[in-house]
């Protein structure tokens, strides 16, 4: 049976994590073995989590700019009981966000084992 509830759990944890810039929610949400990309940026961008979260902390939230909200979940879907892969969209300042997202169930709870995005402009 595919556990979509215990997904999404992880996938708002992920949103709130990121428009908060709160990396408490984030490292809940995350696998501390994950890994972070986009062929969007020169030269190919790829960080660990340990490289990330710093970047994170530093930038303004969009809380903080109140800005509205824009988190979508395109689709979710299971390669077994431990396996997923979710599609989601989020925006950021000026960017709109498209997040290809591995998931690995451990220990009863979904983690993000990869995050590999593409990066658009907003037409402002």
């Amino acid at each position: 049976m595919s556990d979509f509830s215990g997904v999404n759990k992880t996938l708002n944890i992920y949103f709130d994590g990121l428009y908060y810039c709160d990396t408490d929610r984030l490292a809940m949400a995350f696998h501390p073995k994950a890994i972070y990309a986009t062929a969007d940026e020169s030269p190919f961008l790829y960080r660990t989590m340990a490289e990330y979260f710093p970047i994170v902390t530093a930038r303004e939230s969009g809380a903080a700019r109140e800005e509205a909200r824009r988190d979508v979940i395109d689709g979710i879907e299971f390669a077994g009981k431990n396996t997923a892969f979710a599609r989601v969209r989020c925006s950021l300042g000026s960017r709109d966000f498209i997040d290809f997202l591995t998931l690995v169930r451990l220990e009863k709870r979904w983690q993000i084992m990869s995050k590999v995005f593409q990066i658009t402009e907003i037409d402002q």
